[in-house]
């Protein structure tokens, strides 16, 4: 299992704070997980931003971190400011 949790925007056009996930074991990185979810179509294709952010275990990574059974990971917009 992995708990996945979407901030901000995403969890606004989602409709869901997070959710726990079965371990599929081909999953590898973030990525794998990421285009999982984007397979889901409509509102899901939100997870498709240039300029989205990811966690892994509540620190900040790339996609293509190393992916574990058990892990949280979050998928959240840049944050900009004015």
């Amino acid at each position: 299992m992995i708990r996945v949790q979407y901030f901000a925007r995403y969890r606004e056009a989602l409709g869901l704070d997070g959710e726990q996930l079965a371990w599929e074991p081909g999953w590898r990185c973030l990525d794998d997980v990421r285009r999982r979810l984007l397979a889901r179509g409509g509102a899901w294709e939100v997870l498709a931003d240039a300029n989205l952010m990811c966690a892994r275990n509540q620190e900040l990574c790339a996609l293509d971190t190393a992916l574990a059974e058990g892990d949280e990971i979050a998928f959240f917009p840049t944050v900009t400011g004015g």
